[in-house]
This record gives structure tokens, sequence and C-alpha cells, in this order.
């Protein structure tokens, strides 16, 4: 599928401006005003979904059928600049649809009509693919991962669907583009398709678009925010730039953001991103490419600007992932702070009171016992678990998270936290916030789905559109890790370093598994760390958290390497009763490691002690 361009400029010389307004449902609107304002961009892209955000999103729904849609939206984007967005002429790509594109645009449409601004809205429709729940289960369909059949209800199912379709609805005409459960990354790459025309057999540009739109899919992730070496932007938070990728013919691109916001974009900053909730660096798999990262590079091509090329693509895979969702009972979490000497081990007294006595009243009643329980002592380092150093700490806050299949249980649980001030420990304190609450658990199910299947179409003034998008291609690539050759640490004197003086890195979650990201921050590190950071090293030190097995892949365009903690996340998502249920936190967990370096690194100055 080809597009004509927007513009007559020789394709060579054509930059098309991408920014990130948004990373998440709830993210600062200040990140979108920052970038209409800038006269640095020319499209804005917009994410606000996540799996279980559908979910919240398909409840809103059934109450009344208008929603489903992130309200935020049209009330804290469109309703202030919209007026602002047509004078300047940008173009804005978001997946604001959630589970009802068309209400979403109908809203859109009608603020605009309020405002007299004439901008032209199209809707993607088609991801969701609830109407064929039934018969995948009569065909079988199996989980991605754990090889499960489907459960008995499904409260959402979408598919991610690519790029291919926003790229039609704007070359039909329109300035908004609303979508469903596109892939975060085809927000981006969409633009960039019908921009310079590429085609569905583009695969090295494909991948390369696909990495601009995953850089700047998180918002200020890549220009500072959550970075390893934090002190180097924390004094310009308040005002953190968002990301903005500069993008050309070719597929290479530089990241960079808005003139006078805070922030940094360095060859550290962008690397951390490409490297976030990725799997195998050489098949990182999208609806319309799959990616081969491994030699990725990234050169500092100025003050914050950030070149990215070397990015390959293969043909895609002929299937769809779904994300569905089904419920799976109820859960609480309760919080309350403990104070005075041992407070750590009150705190975790009083937590294994609370779950004693409910159990007792859940026998009297009739009820089963807890599926799950977790408590965890925070401020004494229990995420740490065998590594914490908490000691002789006298303020800590105790977090008590349980699940039951029935809601009954889970009310009796919440109501028995209170009675921990009169009826346990002294010293027991935060209970303005009242007795917790009571949420459905939403769990994740994933599957692929032939995209024959998927009918996806344009929805743009009074007209379906239909899409066709490329639906052969390679067999899903096989989840096998290859690991780096170890290399043998240097003779002499040595001594011992925490991972942090060597490398830096992210981490982020899929489901009930996080990956953890190591870069080294320098080439002659490398070696070192594959051979003392293995697969069975990281397994064990992050046994308290890791209950799968760990594979490790080589990363040689960033110097690193890939870590994939399989079942590390308690569930996941709303089903995990961890207070870090993404494993945003592992990264950091793993910055303690130990690493034996050659005691002339230090002595010479190549690392700080």
């Amino acid at each position: 599928m080809s597009d004509k361009p927007m513009s007559d400029k020789p394709m060579s010389d054509k930059i098309v401006r991408l920014g990130g307004a948004s990373g998440f449902w709830g993210d600062t609107p200040e990140g979108a005003r920052q970038l209409v304002y800038s006269g640095q961009v020319d499209y804005l892209v917009m994410d606000y979904l996540a799996e279980i955000t559908m979910s919240l999103l398909a409840r809103a729904k059934a109450k009344d059928p208008t929603l489903g849609y992130p309200a935020d939206f049209v009330s804290q984007f469109i309703a202030p600049y919209a007026k602002e967005i047509a004078a300047r002429g940008l173009k804005v790509v978001c997946n604001a649809g959630g589970v009802n594109p068309l209400s979403c645009r109908d809203a859109v449409e009608k603020e605009l009509a309020a405002q007299g601004v004439k901008l032209k809205v199209a809707a993607i429709v088609g991801d969701d693919i609830h109407g064929m729940i039934e018969d995948l289960r009569a065909e079988g369909v199996k989980e991605v991962q754990s090889g499960a059949a489907l459960p008995a209800k499904i409260v959402t199912a979408n598919a991610y669907i690519g790029a291919f379709p926003i790229a039609a609805a704007l070359a039909a005409g329109a300035d908004i583009v609303v979508t469903g459960r596109a892939a975060d990354s085809a927000l981006a790459l969409g633009p960039l398709i019908h921009e310079f025309g590429w085609t569905e057999i583009d695969f090295d540009k494909l991948a390369a678009g696909t990495m601009a739109g995953h850089v700047i899919e998180c918002g200020p992730q890549a220009t500072g925010g959550i970075f390893t070496d934090w002190q180097l932007v924390a004094d310009g938070w308040h005002n953190i730039g968002f990301p903005i990728a500069e993008c050309s013919a070719d597929g290479s691109f530089v990241v960079t953001k808005p003139d006078d916001t805070g922030g940094l974009v360095s060859t550290r900053t962008v690397a951390e991103q490409i490297t976030y909730e990725t799997g195998d660096p050489a098949n990182y798999i999208l609806p319309d490419v799959v990616c081969d990262l491994s030699g990725v590079h990234v050169e500092q091509v100025g003050t914050n600007r950030v070149k990215v090329t070397n990015v390959r693509g293969k043909a895609p895979t002929p299937t769809y992932k779904v994300s569905a969702t089904y419920p799976e009972g109820f859960r609480s979490i309760a919080t309350l702070m403990v104070n005075g000497i041992d407070a750590p081990l009150k705190a975790q007294a009083m937590g294994q009171a609370i779950l004693k006595r409910t159990s007792g009243i859940f026998a009297r009643e009739g009820l089963a016992d807890y599926v799950d329980s977790s408590i965890e002592v925070l401020g004494a380092e229990a995420t740490y678990g065998p590594h914490g150093r908490a000691k002789g700490v006298r303020e800590v806050i105790l977090k008590v998270g349980v699940r039951h299949m029935d809601k009954r249980a889970v009310d009796i649980f919440t109501r028995e936290i209170a009675p921990a001030a009169t009826g346990m420990a002294q010293g027991i304190s935060g209970f303005a916030g009242g007795r917790p609450s009571v949420a459905p658990v939403l769990r994740l199910y994933s599957f692929l789905l032939d995209k024959k299947r998927v009918k996806i179409e344009v929805d743009f003034e009074g007209n379906r559109i239909p899409v066709s998008v490329m639906t052969e291609g390679q067999a899903v690539p096989p989840y096998q890790p290859k690991p780096a050759v170890p290399v043998a640490a240097s003779t002499g004197a040595t001594t011992t370093v925490p991972l942090i003086a060597l490398a830096h890195g992210r981490s982020g979650d899929k489901g009930n598994l996080s990956n953890i990201a190591i870069l080294a921050r320098k080439p002659e590190f490398v070696g070192v760390l594959a051979e003392q950071l293995t697969p069975e090293a990281v397994k064990d030190y992050m046994a308290h958290v890791v209950e799968g097995t760990v594979e490790r892949y080589d990363w040689a365009g960033l110097n690193g390497f890939n870590f994939i903690l399989n079942a590390s996340l308690g569930g996941g998502g709303v089903a995990s009763l961890r207070y870090d249920p993404q494993g945003k936190a592992h990264a950091q967990m793993l910055m303690d490691f130990p690493v034996t370096v050659p005691a002339s690194w230090v002595k010479d100055g190549l690392i700080a002690a």
C-alpha cells in the first residue's frame, strides 16, 4: 500500500516531525500544550491505552453505550487546543478511541463544531474482535505463553492493529485520527507511511518508523524520565520536555525535545527507551513488521539531539496479537503507617494477624480461603528480599493485599483493617483514607489471530473505507535466547563494584514477565558483564520476585544485554498484589548486583569506586 505524500518537497530532504504528547491515560496535559506551542512538530502522537485500561473502558461502555473512551482526550486536549491545532496546521493521531472509537470521534466533532473549528476526524474500527470469541473457543484457541484454554468469560478482546489504516485515514483527508487498540508505535508509523509513501514491503523503513514510534510513545521516558542517572535531570523534572522524532525518508530519525524545557536527550536516555518492554532484540514483533534492533546505532549529533540508525526489518507475521481480559475474583490492598521501635517486625506481625483473623472468619462463614495474599513492609526494603539493607527503621508502611473469588470475603477483609489500631500494635496511623476499596480482578489473556479474519475500516465523513493489510508473512519467530559468548575476566588484582558503576538500564513489563536491559557504560565493560551477569546469576539475585526462568539476549548495537524474567510480576497488572506489579523497579534492584572488576579500572579512573 502506498499513499501520496502531502508535500512536493524531495523525499531526500523532507523531515516529518512527530511529537509524543501522551504516554498513558492520565499523563499530564502539559505535554500536549508544550508540543502544540513549540512550533517544532507536524504531528501530535498520543497514547492512552494499556490492556487493563481497555477493561475499565469496557465497563464504562456497558453502563453507557456512548462511553468507552478516555474523555480526557476531548476535555484536556481538543477543547483547549483545537483552534491552535487548526491554526498551526497540525495533525493528531491517537488511540483514545478505546473500546468505542466512533463515540470518541463523535465527541471530538461535537467539540470542534461548538468552537467553529473545521478539522476533519476519522475513526479506525475493527480491532474489537469480541464477537468472534465463541467461534475461537470452539476452535481451541490457546494462550501464547501458557497454552491455557480460553477462559469462560471474556470482558474485552482487541487485536493490536498496525499503521496502514492510520495512513489510509490521513490519505483520505483526516486531520485527527482516532483508533482503538492499535500498537502504540503504529500511531507514529502511520503518518510516516503516509508522508513518505512507504509500502508494505519496505521492511527496513517500516522497522525504523516503528522504532521512532517506540521511542516517543511513552512521553518523556526518552527525554530523561525514569533515567538511571537521574541526578543529571532532576532539576528539570518540573518542566521536562516531551519527545520529538524528526524522521527522514530513509528511516533514520533524530530524537530531540522542545526548546527551553527540562530533561535530557542523550545516547543513554534514548538507548534505555529503545530497550523498554522488549524481548528478543532481533525479533521485536509488531503488526506491520518484525524489527531487528540488535545492531541499532545511537549517536549524539548535537545538544539534546540523538540520531538513531541501523534498524532493520523483516516480513511481519500473518497474525495479530489479541489481548483479552477476563474476570478472576476481587481484590483489595490496604496500607497503614506503623511507627516505633521494631516497626518492621510489628508491621509484619500485624499483617499476618489480619490474614489469620479473616481466614478464620471465612471458615466460620463457609467461605473458601484467599486465592492469593501479600504482605510487604515498605520502608524496610521488603521489595528487595534478601538484599534489603534497612536496619533500625522506626517508620514503615504496612501493605496487605488479598485476592478472593467471592466479593463478600474481600469485604470482610476491608472491615478488619481499622480494628488493628485498637487490638494490635501501638503506633498505628494513616487511616485518613477510610476503608480500603474492593475492585474486580481482570487478568490478561493473549493469543494470536489470523490477520485475514480481522476486518479493519476507516470511518470518515459518513463512509466506511476498507483497509487491506499484508496477511502473508513469516511464522512467529521462536522465543529462544541467544546468549552472548562469555568472556573470561582479566587476571590480576580485582575489586568489587555495584553493577551501576559499569552499566545503566531500564525495566518494563509484558503481562507476567519483565525485561531488564543492561547497557554497558563503556564497550570495554561488556566482556566482564557477559562473564558474570549470566541468566543463572540474575535468576539467583532476583529470586525473591522471579518464579520462572531468566533468559539473556545479546544486544550488540547498544553494548549490552536484555534479560527476560518470566513469571516475575505476581500475575501482572491488577491481577498482582505487589506494589510493583509492572517491574518498574527491577532494573534498579539489579543495579546493586556485585561485579568483580580489575582493580586497575578503579585506580586509573575508568570507573568510580
